[in-house]
């Protein structure tokens, strides 16, 4: 609805203003859309960069995710909004549509894909931690999105169905009455910045590299199942009355609940865990209990049998108990050493079982 006048009642009736989509500079046109979405991305890369010592990453680490990851950011979500638009971007003299980005229409999820597989693509050649990489990614996308959701604000986008809440909308397009509308880019960039406060204060205290990425899905996956309900302007899978993103909300928020309980009962990483289910690898082999001088634990299944060979096998003649072999009369120092030998011995504490 682009030019309609925005208002919000719940400031009183005379509170209406009509902002501007573009501004020029220079004789080029600037669209808000772009530069919002852009100070979002800016003020995400920042805070990453100055938390990134503490996640066991480098500040060159996060500013090659901003020179690979943005950019395919941008294509996904550009690629992914164009996918359910095909009307409009597919087809004779319509392929160039794709590249009129100041226009508008991103869809957040194609870019949260190709990040992420720029990500870890990343990850793998630069060989370092990709659960702490996600750690900082995920603290990072809320507050881009937060920020970028005031984007479609000004493109007078993004917003929900009809609706009298107090908090309401309103859209009054030239020579035509207005529309009171569910504000849910607000909601949104809400339910985001409200995730990016959680979620820094727990990234303090986590528990394993990618348990902040996985709590970040699930809040998210959450926010936005129940936002995308409310838009009137969705995108649907071809063929069907189900919304895209609202299918990929529910299958990200149980995923990543799934992953953060395994990851709880199992104590395992998401590296950990991601690498098990690449390779196949079987069950963790259950710890085995040592005693204080790195022998079996008599506790242990079969640990008394071990114990009891152990035993007996210091007994035999030459073992190290104190059984020696019978007549042994070779003259020993008292410290146990034959005189004149000056190989230096191991220190006696150390336990003959750490093998």
């Amino acid at each position: 609805m682009s030019g309609a006048e925005i208002s919000f009642p719940i400031f009183g009736e005379g509170a209406s203003f009509n902002p501007p989509n573009s501004l020029d500079v220079f004789g080029l046109r600037l669209y808000l859309y772009g530069l919002i979405i852009a100070a979002g991305m800016a003020v995400a890369v920042l805070y990453a960069v100055r938390r990134s010592k503490q996640f066991g990453l480098t500040q060159d680490n996060i500013l090659d995710i901003l020179i690979f990851g943005v950019p395919a950011g941008i294509v996904g979500a550009r690629l992914y909004y164009a996918a359910f638009n095909p009307g409009d971007y597919f087809g004779a003299g319509k392929w160039l549509n794709i590249l009129k980005l100041r226009e508008g229409g991103l869809a957040i999820y194609g870019g949260i894909i190709f990040a992420a597989a720029t990500v870890v693509i990343y990850a793998r050649v630069k060989k370092i931690p990709l659960g702490a990489l996600l750690d900082v990614i995920g603290l990072g996308f809320p507050i881009g999105q937060s920020i970028g959701r005031w984007g479609n604000f000004f493109n007078r986008e993004a917003y929900g169905s009809v609706t009298r809440l107090p908090w309401r909308m309103g859209l009054t397009a030239p020579g035509s009455e207005t529309v009171y509308v569910h504000p849910t880019f607000l909601y949104e960039s809400l339910w985001n910045a409200l995730g990016f406060i959680l979620l820094h204060n727990f990234s303090k205290k986590r528990r394993y590299d990618g348990q902040v990425f996985l709590l970040y899905l699930v809040w998210y996956g959450l926010g936005r199942f129940t936002i995308e309900g409310l838009r009137a302007d969705s995108l649907y899978i071809p063929g069907s009355d189900i919304r895209a993103s609202q299918l990929l909300s529910a299958l990200l928020f149980v995923a990543a609940l799934a992953a953060l309980v395994y990851g709880r009962v199992r104590g395992r990483s998401l590296a950990e865990l991601t690498a098990s289910i690449a390779d196949g690898a079987p069950e963790d082999e259950p710890d085995v209990e040592f005693d204080e001088l790195g022998g079996v634990s008599e506790d242990e299944p079969g640990g008394a049998q071990i114990a009891a060979e152990e035993q007996d096998a210091e007994d035999m003649p030459g073992g190290d108990g104190a059984g020696g072999t019978p007549g042994d009369d070779i003259e020993r120092d008292d410290g146990g050493g034959v005189p004149g030998d000056d190989v230096e011995r191991a220190d006696p504490d150390i336990s003959a079982g750490a093998e």
